[in-house]
């Protein structure tokens, strides 16, 4: 028996389908290992190793996965067909113990009888080079998420997360916001005139110009006048174009454009409509077991492969006719960026029309796969043509305009109307009489209307998306999950109102701090940049941890600066940085190791310390009561262990560490070195730092006087002195 592992259960059954029990075929459910979630995971002072392990609730699926993988003749790796599936691939072979020296990695587009034959028929090694492009990204990301959401929350007294590409697109969110709150209307005036040429139906033109150049009324007052200016002179017909204009049909589908889409005609959110794929892509449950209806919905390319284009064809000239054929194929350009790994997003099988599947899909399933499928058959269908019109009317020194446009043959709208219907006031869609130029026209009605300039347009998922792919900003993998972490309920960066993201004022204050102490991230251009980077190494090209070493050159230095704080030590006088720890924010002086004074943020909050407790074995915090400080349990309630002490006071002779009073379990206080555990220097008087001018041991301060800590030394001088 040969086993072949996928990602996804669903995906597992509808696979297992068409191979009728030659192979077992099991899902790994996803990613078998990953960095941890509670650390950074990162060795940065080698050379970047992450460090992955298996999550306790995964470990029952690695079980089964190396039991069923000891049993078979072959294992075939059939994760995804991008960056991450290779990873998840790769992430299998090294915990299954697999030769990754062998061709034991499968790929393909499209969940079909034809494509998964095809690809166990040619297995291939893992691709290592988009393993550590995956490799690379996570690592950016984690250095970036990990490193600057704990100062962010530190400094802005909330919980924030910060992520290399999702804080460039909250960026994009806020600053839109801005131009909106700084906008000031611009009073303007809009005139329309109604005129007719004698015996015709009056149309409307409007006002555009004045002496050849865009013009407007700016008040009342001017509108007036401009008004009685027209009614004063002739309106004649200055020029008529008429034109054929021709729409082309747009591409298939890419990971993009079907969230835009979706977003706009099927009013889901981008999260959503990724789900709703992923289930037609692995397969929708019947009673003849799971099929999958369309290829694999990661893709930034729109390529189409021959066999499909042919089945489109024959479709639109059965269902539609000749004339609904263009003279050469469609074909279309992905952009210069695109990893082009696999075709567009289409139907597997079109004769499943979505009609034909309506009774197995649900509500979405449905409007969804039929966005797909009709956008795939529009994309290889013939242009719709329009006969346009457009006329300028002139009236002494103004000029006034209008258009028409109509539709000759529909083309590829018969399946897909892509129009988009948006208010513009200096074209229409009016039914224009015959009209030559020179010609005069009667007035019928002039009428005049205030308006104002509108603000910037807030953005939608859809037009967020779409801004950050003509930027070169994300991939395909991530539009979906930068939406869902922005939108997320526990932070709540963004909120919707209608279709609109509107950010909520933490985000104000975090775009700030980013912006100002880590430039290079909330750069676009330098993120652009990044996002071709991991591209090369994907391609081959670059070594990833080069690519991260680079990176974190700069990185480190802005991380350190964005610590520091106006605070200012009150044992040395350095800056002080600020500090997220287990038990809340705390000030530590940035004079360390010269200088260990902490203290908390927040005088409620408890401060770690390196103490254990000496009777649960948990951290000791110090604290601040009505008495004083003193150090409790971190596991109070259940441990009530304290210990009183009082402020750091003296200076260890040995290490010239500051020394702190502390108390014996007995009570007996004592000074000890605050650098302890590597220094385990103790005093039960306290120690000035200085040498004994006569004997050389250390000196102590007992009773406002300096004496030597050797009793048999007689050395001593007032403290004052």
């Amino acid at each position: 028996m040969k086993l072949i592992i996928v990602e996804s259960p669903h995906k597992a059954k509808t696979i297992e389908k068409f191979l009728k029990g030659e192979y077992k075929v099991e899902a790994s459910k996803g990613h078998v290992r990953d960095l941890p979630v509670n650390r950074m995971g990162i060795k940065i002072n080698a050379n970047f190793e992450p460090y992955y392990e298996i999550a306790n609730e995964r470990k029952a699926d690695i079980k089964r996965l190396t039991e069923s993988a000891k049993k078979a003749e072959q294992v075939y790796l059939a994760t995804d067909p991008d960056r991450e599936g290779e990873a998840i691939s790769w992430h299998l072979a090294e915990v299954l113990q697999l030769d990754e020296s062998k061709n034991n990695r499968i790929e393909f587009n499209e969940i079909s009888e034809k494509a998964v034959k095809n690809a166990i028929a040619n297995p291939r090694k893992i691709d290592m080079n988009l393993v550590d492009a995956q490799q690379a990204r996570r690592v950016l990301d984690r250095l970036v998420g990990y490193s600057i959401s704990p100062i962010a929350s530190s400094l802005l007294n909330e919980s924030l997360s910060a992520g290399r590409v999702q804080s460039v697109a909250l960026k994009m969110i806020v600053d839109r916001e801005r131009e909106i709150q700084a906008f000031k209307p611009q009073e303007y005036w809009n005139l329309k005139a109604d005129v007719k040429p004698q015996d015709e139906k009056a149309f409307t033109v409007l006002l555009t110009e004045k002496n050849g150049k865009k013009y407007k009324p700016s008040s009342g007052e001017e509108a007036n006048l401009v008004e009685q200016q027209l009614k004063q002179n002739d309106f004649i017909v200055g020029d008529v174009k008429k034109s054929v204009v021709k729409s082309h049909a747009p591409a298939p589908f890419i990971t993009s454009t079907l969230q835009q889409d979706g977003s706009i005609k099927l009013n889901v959110t981008a999260p959503q409509v990724m789900a709703i794929a992923q289930r037609l892509y692995e397969g929708v449950e019947t009673s003849q077991g799971n099929i999958a209806l369309i290829t694999y919905m990661r893709t930034d390319s729109v390529r189409v492969s021959q066999e499909a284009q042919k089945s489109a064809l024959d479709y639109i000239k059965q269902n539609y006719g000749e004339d609904y054929l263009p003279s050469k194929p469609n074909f279309y350009k992905s952009k210069k960026d695109a990893q082009d790994a696999h075709e567009a997003i289409r139907p597997i099988d079109l004769r499943k029309t979505p009609e034909s599947v309506a009774n197995i899909l649900d509500k979405n399933q449905y409007k969804l796969y039929k966005l797909i499928y009709d956008r795939f058959i529009a994309s290889q269908m013939t242009e719709a043509v329009y006969d346009s019109v457009a006329v300028t009317v002139n009236n002494g020194e103004y000029g006034l305009k209008t258009s028409g446009k109509t539709m000759v043959f529909k083309g590829y709208t018969i399946v897909y109307d892509d129009s988009k219907k948006e208010e513009d006031e200096e074209t229409g869609n009016a039914l224009l009489p015959p009209l030559t130029v020179g010609q005069k026209l009667d007035l019928v009605k002039l009428g005049k209307e205030q308006k104002f300039t509108k603000p910037p347009v807030r953005y939608t998922e859809a037009t967020l998306i779409k801004h950050m792919e003509d930027k070169g900003i994300g991939r395909p993998s991530t539009y979906a999950v930068i939406m869902s972490k922005l939108t997320d309920k526990k932070r709540e960066y963004v909120k919707r109102e209608k279709k609109y993201l509107i950010p909520n004022p933490i985000s104000y204050s975090l775009i700030d701090f980013l912006v100002k102490d880590f430039p290079d991230i909330m750069d676009i251009s330098f993120t652009a940049k990044m996002e071709d980077s991991l591209d090369d190494i994907g391609t081959g090209g670059k070594d990833w941890r080069k690519l991260v070493g680079d990176f974190y050159v700069n990185f480190e230095k802005q991380l350190e600066n964005s610590k520091l704080t106006d605070v200012i030590c009150d044992k040395c006088g350095a800056r002080m940085t600020i500090n997220s720890g287990r038990f809340g924010n705390y000030y530590a002086c940035s004079n360390y190791p010269n200088c260990s004074n902490i203290k908390s943020a927040n005088p409620e909050v408890a401060i770690p310390t390196d103490q254990i407790c000496s009777k649960c074995g948990g951290v000791m915090v110090e604290r601040e009561g009505k008495f004083g400080k003193f150090l409790a349990c971190s596991n109070y309630p259940k441990c009530k262990n304290t210990i009183s002490i009082a402020q750091t006071a003296g200076t260890c002779p040995q290490c010239g560490k500051p020394t702190k009073k502390m108390s014996t379990r007995g009570g007996k206080q004592f000074f000890g070195c605050t650098g302890y555990p590597d220094c385990k220097f103790m005093s039960w008087d306290m120690p000035t730092g200085e040498k004994c001018p006569e004997c050389g041991k250390y000196l102590v301060e007992v009773n406002g006087k300096i004496k030597c800590s050797d009793k048999n030394c007689k050395y001593i001088k007032d403290a004052k002195s």
